[in-house]
């Protein structure tokens, strides 16, 4: 079991927050996943910023766009994680092209496949898995083999389109946890949960043979009532990112207190949906 999936089997109710590495720097960033872990966190989700990406709304694209500008780069965002020690996974979301140009010359020269040196500096650093959403699970073999020689989880997103040997596809590869889109679209806090999210965890349920990997829904969860609602539909957790994006923004200096209570609040509501979905036996 991976440390990741081991941080979903003792959470009950996992929460994975998202935040953006260097938004506004990496000093900042580091007390912010501190901030985090003290509320709750069971995982944390680290964006590596890239210019274009495109499964993320306004919200990110806006805080990716302040990092890139204050001077993130791969490798400071490996030696942003180095310098981290926090008891919480951290996983690294972030899009192939980065994945796939890391590294000098010599380097690349040297290594397996042109995603190795990546995979390899993001396991030493203390990445313990992988969020790549342009890459389809079809084209995912090199990185899969690297991820395995180097510890390293891959999680797959699964849109509510997904289906079918795709999906099953998804389920038999990834590791980790599995990242369940709540929603077509990109990624934005939302008022409510989509009547998607609960086809999608019965979906997945239906395909799902044997599959250990936890699930965790996101895509809009923002409030409590959102993170307990999916959890009693059948998650396993809940992935939050542009409600602290917007703490970050709002907040500057102050924002790690204010994301210490964010988290606090969708963990409980992630652990009161859990409680629902396995309800404790009466004794008798």
């Amino acid at each position: 079991m991976s440390d990741v999936e081991a941080a979903f089997a003792e959470a009950d109710g996992a929460l994975v927050p998202y935040i953006t590495a260097g938004d506004p720097d990496a000093e900042a960033t580091k007390e912010q996943v501190r901030a985090l872990v003290a509320g709750g966190a069971d995982v944390v989700e680290l964006g590596l910023p890239f210019s274009e990406p495109i499964a993320d709304g306004s919200t990110i694209q806006e805080a990716i766009q302040r990092s890139l500008a204050n001077g993130m780069t791969p490798g400071k965002f490996l030696d942003l994680v180095a310098d981290l020690d926090v008891d919480a996974p951290l996983v690294c979301m972030t899009y192939y092209n980065l994945v796939y140009q890391y590294g000098d010359e010599e380097t690349r020269a040297n290594a397996e496949s042109p995603v190795e040196p990546f995979v390899a500096a993001a396991a030493e650093a203390g990445i313990s898995g992988l969020i790549i959403p342009d890459l389809p699970v079809e084209e995912s073999a090199e990185l899969r083999a690297a991820c395995d020689e180097y510890g390293v989880d891959l999680v797959f997103v699964v849109a509510p389109t997904t289906e079918g040997s795709r999906l099953q596809n998804m389920l038999e590869q990834a590791t980790g946890f599995v990242y369940v889109q709540a929603r077509l679209g990109t990624t934005g806090a939302r008022a409510d949960v989509s009547d998607q999210t609960h086809e999608s965890l019965q979906r997945i349920a239906e395909f799902d043979a044997g599959n250990s990997v936890p699930k965790a829904v996101g895509f809009g969860v923002s409030e409590r009532e959102h993170a307990e609602e999916i959890t009693a539909a059948g998650a396993d957790g809940v992935v939050a990112g542009s409600v602290f994006v917007d703490i970050i923004a709002e907040h500057g200096d102050d924002a790690p207190e204010y994301l210490r209570q964010k988290a606090r609040e969708l963990k409980e509501g992630a652990h009161a949906g859990t409680s629902q979905s396995h309800p404790e036996p009466e004794r008798t």
